[in-house]
């Protein structure tokens, strides 16, 4: 069956789910207390370890396919008009967040500031190492590409 990555990842929650809630069960009752003067039989909660146990592997194997099967897919589809893989893309978005994030800050600055503190009747000036004009095409830029790469 093929599923969408969106898909896929609404089954591994799904799952993991269903593993919370077999777990939180567990929890429960493999262990419980009986007074001495009861039959611990007559008391003893329902508790199959072995079925347990072989269900909570089961959805972890199941969970173990449908991650490599994103994995593969990750790796190995080109994303169009990208020329990356998915899981390159995946590494992009923050690296790119990162920068356009650095850009505005950058954009925004003067290229010559008067600083906070001076020596005596000395003045001094902050300049920009850069061209802020320059940086703010990049930042403008930057923020297009970061529109349009979750869309891609």
């Amino acid at each position: 069956m093929l599923y969408t990555s969106s898909e896929a990842n609404k089954l591994l929650t799904a799952i993991k789910q269903e593993i919370d809630l077999i777990t939180a069960e567990e929890e429960q009752v493999k262990t419980f207390v009986c007074a001495t003067i009861e039959n611990v039989d007559d008391v003893r909660p329902a508790y199959d370890y072995d079925k347990t146990q072989q269900k909570i592997d089961e959805l972890y194997a199941k969970m173990r396919k449908i991650k490599h099967a994103i994995n593969c897919f990750n790796v190995t589809h080109v994303v169009d008009g990208l020329d990356m893989t998915v899981d390159q893309v995946l590494v992009y978005l923050p690296q790119l967040t990162k920068k356009v994030k650095k850009l505005k800050e950058m954009s925004s600055t003067l290229p010559k500031t008067r600083a906070r503190s001076g020596l005596g009747d000395i003045i001094e000036y902050s300049y920009a190492n850069y061209n802020p004009a320059q940086s703010a095409d990049d930042y403008r830029r930057c923020s297009e590409e970061l529109a349009r790469v979750p869309t891609a």
